[in-house]
């Protein structure tokens, strides 16, 4: 298992269609991927998951992955939401 924490920089956060985008993103990798904050952690190819965690632009996340491709997973999705998600 790999984790790594990434800072949100999009203006507003994962909320519809940036989480839509984010999701789709984390469906490309094979592994199980969680997106975390503070204490709670949802499925990160789940949009009703992602939504409930109520991330806004500044939300420090925790991405963890298991499985073949983790790190790549990781650092994909961790780059994504630091970016701004372009």
């Amino acid at each position: 298992m790999v984790s790594k924490n990434a800072t949100v920089n999009n203006e507003v956060g994962l909320h519809a269609r940036p989480a839509t985008f984010f999701i789709q993103k984390a469906n490309e990798y094979k592994c199980s991927i969680w997106i975390g904050r503070d204490d709670r952690k949802v499925n990160a190819k789940s949009l009703l998951g992602v939504l409930s965690l109520g991330i806004t632009n500044g939300y420090t996340v925790e991405i963890s992955a298991d499985g073949a491709d983790e790190q790549d997973a990781v650092d994909g999705l961790c780059d994504l939401l630091e970016n701004g998600l372009n």
